[in-house]
């Protein structure tokens, strides 16, 4: 990238430790704005913009579309969209830019994909039939279960400590985004499959580094969300006619299944964690494509048009 005396550059990094420091942004939205705010750098060192006061609506649009030309996806120019609004509004508001470009770009549509989803009798035949052999087979069995009857996301999951669970109301808490915690109920096979798992699996890996972690990785250290993913579509695989799928359509399932058995929206967007109801909202389309699926394929007219 351009020198380093390069002021705009210097506002960005500082954005980013505000964004740390005052908005408690996830690591994974800081990681993203500040690789798009390095881009936007860049581009304007191009142009010979290096100092904030001379960012332009002109300038962020000219980026954008050069995104645009490279073929980035519509929600990668979304979150590119409101990585700049979010750090021009910051420097307006600091009084470094007179006006505020951001305000005047346009929101690019994101198309949402529906989400792949596990039937109801695929997730049972995952559960029922998995091998809860040893340790490592206990945990698996209950990281499995916990996902699926809570939705929590996965840094979520790996996040809980052995206090966040009260077997007694067959709850957990959960840390999520913006350091906002809720809590989730989960059913008896979740709760026993935990219980078996701290009662054999736990003490035979833990060691001087698990802490308070509630599930552990092979080596005794807090299970990390890699090793989560990789045994997840590992333990997904050995089930025959599955579809390949992440600890995220797990979650996905939980929801659709929930909304299938009748729970209402906001008491799915509380246990999921959602601040907007909106996407909560993507759900009862999922349910809606599913049960039209079914009609088309079972209906003795489904298929017909018109």
């Amino acid at each position: 990238m351009a020198a380093v005396d390069n002021a705009l550059e210097a506002a960005a990094a500082e954005f980013g430790r505000h964004l740390h420091a005052e908005r408690d942004v996830s690591p994974h939205t800081l990681r993203a704005y500040l690789g798009d705010l390095r881009d936007l750098c860049a581009h304007a060192a191009e142009a010979g913009v290096t100092r904030p006061a001379e960012l332009d609506v002109a300038l962020v649009r000219a980026w954008l579309a050069r995104q645009h030309a490279m073929g980035r996806s519509r929600a990668t120019l979304a979150r590119r969209t409101a990585a700049v609004r979010a750090f021009t509004g910051h420097l307006h508001r600091l009084g470094v830019l007179e006006s505020d470009p951001g305000l005047l770009l346009g929101t690019p549509q994101r198309r949402r994909s529906l989400p792949a989803v596990l039937t109801q009798d695929d997730a049972g035949r995952l559960l029922d039939r998995m091998d809860a052999e040893g340790p490592l087979g206990l945990r698996d069995l209950a990281v499995l279960e916990v996902l699926y009857a809570t939705g929590v996301r996965i840094g979520e999951l790996c996040g809980l400590d052995v206090d966040d669970l009260d077997t007694g109301h067959r709850t957990v808490r959960v840390l999520g985004k913006g350091g906002r915690e809720r809590t989730v109920p989960m059913g008896e096979p979740a709760a026993r499959a935990v219980q078996d798992w701290l009662r054999t699996g736990r003490p035979a890996l833990v060691g001087e580094d698990s802490g308070s972690a509630l599930f552990l990785g092979a080596r005794g250290r807090r299970l990390h969300p890699t090793s989560a993913r990789r045994m997840v579509h590992a333990r997904i695989a050995e089930v025959g006619g599955m579809p390949d799928m992440a600890p995220h359509g797990l979650r996905h399932s939980a929801a659709s299944h929930l909304l299938e058995g009748g729970a209402d929206l906001r008491s799915v967007q509380e246990i999921l964690g959602h601040a907007s109801l909106q996407t909560t909202q993507l759900y009862t389309h999922v349910s809606s494509e599913r049960l039209k699926s079914v009609h088309r394929q079972a209906h003795p007219r489904g298929a017909q048009e018109g």
